[in-house]
């Protein structure tokens, strides 16, 4: 077998077997993931694990487009309210900081309605946002807050 054969091979296998894994992996439980959560600066991922952990259960409602724990990115992909499906919404939650502060949260949303059967962006009121943003703060809290007790 030439060396070109070979290393085609040897990447096909290695290919192969990372993607028996990732599909092994994908058959677990429906239960996520927790991260041990014992400070209000966590540096197992790249942001704070309490607040990572806040914006996932809120927006949750929502499939999710992206999750970057060390980035600090959620993203939504577009969802519509079965009791209101002529609008849909997309959210984007960014963690800037490792400490747990409301200053280390920013939640960007778009929004749009459907007129004559294609969407059309729309405008989304601050107090929606300002409303998710504090939101994730207390769950974030709360979470912090029953780790230190335990």
């Amino acid at each position: 077998m030439t060396r070109a054969k070979l290393a085609f091979s040897k990447t096909t296998r290695i290919a192969l077997v990372c993607g028996a894994l990732a599909t092994l992996a994908a058959c677990g439980g429906r239960d996520r993931p927790t991260t041990e959560l014992q400070s209000s600066q966590i540096n197992t991922i790249g942001v704070n694990a309490f607040l990572w952990r806040a914006a996932i259960e809120t927006v949750g409602f929502a499939p999710l487009a992206a999750a970057d724990s060390s980035g600090g990115v959620i993203a939504t992909d577009w969802y519509a309210n079965p009791s209101n499906p002529n609008e849909r919404v997309k959210l984007t939650v960014t963690i800037l900081d490792q400490d747990l502060r409301a200053d280390a949260l920013r939640v960007s949303a778009s929004r749009q309605v459907s007129q004559g059967g294609s969407w059309v962006e729309a405008p989304v009121q601050a107090a929606t946002v300002q409303k998710l943003e504090d939101i994730i703060l207390t769950k974030a809290r709360d979470l912090r807050r029953k780790a230190l007790a335990s």
